[in-house]
């Protein structure tokens, strides 16, 4: 069925596309938000990504391939967002988890970790992240889904996941204002 719908958006049909988008919107949206972690780029990137593959839809050689090449255009515009920005905004927007679990000042302190290392990484590096661990993609999917090799892509994880490693060591660290000689 899916395969029909992206044939007729291809040929114009305004209809088709609208019903390949309002079916993509919530997983799209949610890509974005990890990548971006502000919820007006991440609106402003879906929109853009939309336009994007409204126009380049006649282009599309594969219509099975129609998710990944909308999941590549979404880390595009992204990309393109955060190298256009000159610096990303600091707010902090916690997503609520599907599952209710009891939450403690420790995993609020950790879920800060991991943001405050998850913003400190690249957009490909953060690209490559989300799609492995947050979308649940394989290495070779993920691979696939940013037109890369996929050792690159191997090689982004590896980068990224040392990047994070490094940050939450750091701050695992006593500032050294607070070191003090004891006497």
């Amino acid at each position: 069925m899916q395969r029909d719908l992206v044939e007729a958006a291809r040929d114009g049909d305004h209809e088709a596309f609208e019903v390949l988008a309002s079916g993509a919107a919530d997983r799209s949206y949610a890509l974005a938000r990890l990548i971006l972690r502000d919820v007006d780029l991440a609106q402003d990137a879906i929109q853009e990504a939309f336009v994007r593959a409204w126009r380049g839809l006649p282009g599309l050689r594969d219509p099975d391939r129609f998710d990944a090449w909308l999941h590549r255009l979404i880390v595009n515009t992204c990309t393109d967002l955060i190298r256009s920005r000159t610096r990303l905004k600091a707010n902090v927007y916690l997503i609520e988890p599907d599952i209710p679990c009891p939450d403690d000042t420790s995993s609020v302190s950790d879920r800060d970790q991991l943001e405050r290392g998850f913003r400190r990484l690249r957009p490909e590096q953060r690209a490559v992240v989300v799609l492995r661990f947050y979308v649940g993609l394989s290495l070779p999917e993920v691979a696939d889904t940013l037109a890369i090799p996929q050792g690159t892509a191997k090689s982004r994880l590896h980068y990224a996941m040392e990047a994070l490693r490094a940050a939450l060591e750091a701050d695992a660290r006593p500032a050294p204002g607070l070191i003090r000689k004891m006497a």
